[in-house]
């Protein structure tokens, strides 16, 4: 069992102030394999008094320190990239594989991002006699989830660092290791004392004080909407801005010019990706109804080729377990939803895959035949569940794509890029997808319309967070 039950708090390891611990479960096992403290009210008053405090000097450094801090930090990451890849395989299921080629390299591009547009970027700007200046919002408050922890943690943390920001972070209890080393990357890199504090802890405990604390001047949430509610809720009193990232149910409309069989398989290969545990899934794939039964076939030998497997003995491209036996749960009763309204089961199903009796592992999961008011076409399920939903025109494919609470992300297929980016255009949702393509740490803006959260995330967006604008007029000489 391994122990950390100690804060990072002003620049040192601290011993919580009521001692409570917890055990993280492997995924893969189920069983405990480490302990942290929980934290408490005592515990996050002096994280903020500490951030408070180094606000002062932190928010006054100049544009070169922090980039080279965010760089030392990128560097640090790297040279324990192992250890961290372990303790998110650990904690949270990801394969090995998977830990290593995205997990850690994706927390790391942040920071090299950040420091790039950070060297680029205008603080200030005149407009005539007047000038417009952009200053640093303050004490700032993260919650971040456990599906992607390093990089929901570097989106929040690296844009800053480098606007000037202090901060106090609570990463989910589920996954809290790879925390715990980035807190003694900082540390290494020279990160000052009170400017980054870690406190361990849950929701009730510790996040929800974090929200309604009038020393934290903002707080940024990545998780579910209901969470997310909460958190706007608590933070209400105190007038703080909040930016939340939270749930979707993305539509992936496969357009009848597409080369069907790249389509589908990818998009098969994308929602199993991380056992279909991000927020940006491509969870609803329609395809037009004339094209139904070939799309199924691809879908159902796609799906059925998909590996399970934890750790070291996962190959390439296999799925890992369910993070945590809650969320398990969730997803079988949503599978067994799905069957008793009515879809098709193409494949997998409802318990674990053949050959594993212990470990949170799932079944990668196709329904066919979904209508729009399906459950499982509704309710994010955050798990490898599929839905294929037939279109009959263009524009009833628009209306189905729309006709959800959510709007984080949505993809289109097509063979001419200009009809791609027509329908794209007509989505309501934060990022479109054009033919598989991936992100751009540097240059996109992640988020989401709707009920899929306030603010954005990533390169010169994800700055705006952080800043507040200052006006100052008769800057010029009469």
């Amino acid at each position: 069992m391994q122990d950390y039950l100690k804060f990072y708090i002003n620049g040192e390891w601290v011993d919580p102030e009521t001692p409570r611990t917890l055990e993280v479960e492997n995924p893969a096992t189920e069983e405990p394999f480490a302990r942290i403290s929980l934290g408490s009210e005592a515990d996050v008053d002096k994280a903020v008094a500490a951030a408070k405090a180094a606000f002062e000097s932190f928010s006054q450094t100049s544009v070169e320190f922090r980039a080279e801090l965010l760089e030392k930090i990128a560097a640090g990451i790297q040279e324990r990239a192992s250890d961290m890849a372990k303790a998110i395989s650990d904690e949270m299921g990801a394969p090995m594989w998977l830990a290593s080629a995205a997990q850690v390299p994706a927390g790391m591009g942040h920071y090299m991002a950040a420091a790039k547009i950070l060297r680029e970027y205008q603080w200030e700007e005149e407009r005539g006699a007047t000038l417009i200046r952009k200053e640093p919002i303050g004490v700032c408050g993260f919650i971040t989830p456990w599906n992607w922890p390093q990089n929901q943690i570097a989106c929040k943390v690296a844009p800053a660092i480098a606007t000037g920001c202090t901060m106090v972070l609570k990463p989910s209890e589920i996954a809290p290791l790879d925390a715990m080393i980035v807190a003694e990357i900082f540390h290494d890199a020279g990160v000052p004392p009170g400017v980054f504090n870690l406190v361990n802890g849950d929701g009730p405990g510790v996040g929800a004080y974090m929200s309604q604390h009038p020393g934290i001047d903002m707080m940024s949430f990545t998780g579910s909407t209901r969470a997310g509610v909460l958190v706007s809720q608590a933070a209400a009193p105190t007038v703080k801005r909040v930016a939340l990232e939270l749930g979707g149910k993305s539509p992936n409309i496969v357009l009848p010019d597409a080369d069907l069989k790249k389509a589908v398989s990818g998009g098969v290969m994308q929602m199993m990706t991380n056992t279909g545990q991000s927020c940006n899934a491509p969870s609803r794939m329609l395809v037009q109804k004339d094209q139904q039964e070939e799309a199924i076939a691809i879908a159902k030998a796609t799906a059925e080729q998909v590996k399970v497997g934890a750790g070291d003995e996962a190959p390439r491209g296999a799925m890992g377990p369910i993070s945590n036996g809650n969320q398990w749960n969730k997803v079988q009763d949503l599978i067994q939803k799905g069957i008793d309204e009515g879809a098709t089961l193409v494949a997998g199903g409802t318990g674990r895959p053949e050959g594993f009796n212990k470990g949170y592992f799932t079944k990668p999961t196709v329904f066919a035949n979904v209508t729009n008011d399906m459950t499982i076409a509704r309710e994010e399920i955050f798990g490898p569940v599929l839905c294929i939903l037939p279109y009959d025109t263009e524009e009833d494919a628009i209306r189905i794509a729309n006709d959800t609470v959510y709007g984080l992300s949505s993809y289109v297929q097509s063979s001419d890029l200009n009809h791609a980016r027509k329908v794209g255009n007509q989505i309501r949702a934060g990022n479109v997808h054009i033919n598989g393509a991936g992100p751009d740490f540097a240059t996109g803006a992640f988020g989401g319309y709707k009920q899929s959260g306030i603010g954005r995330e990533w390169g010169d967006y994800g700055f705006e967070e952080f800043l507040e604008v200052k006006t100052v007029f008769g800057n010029a000489p009469a």
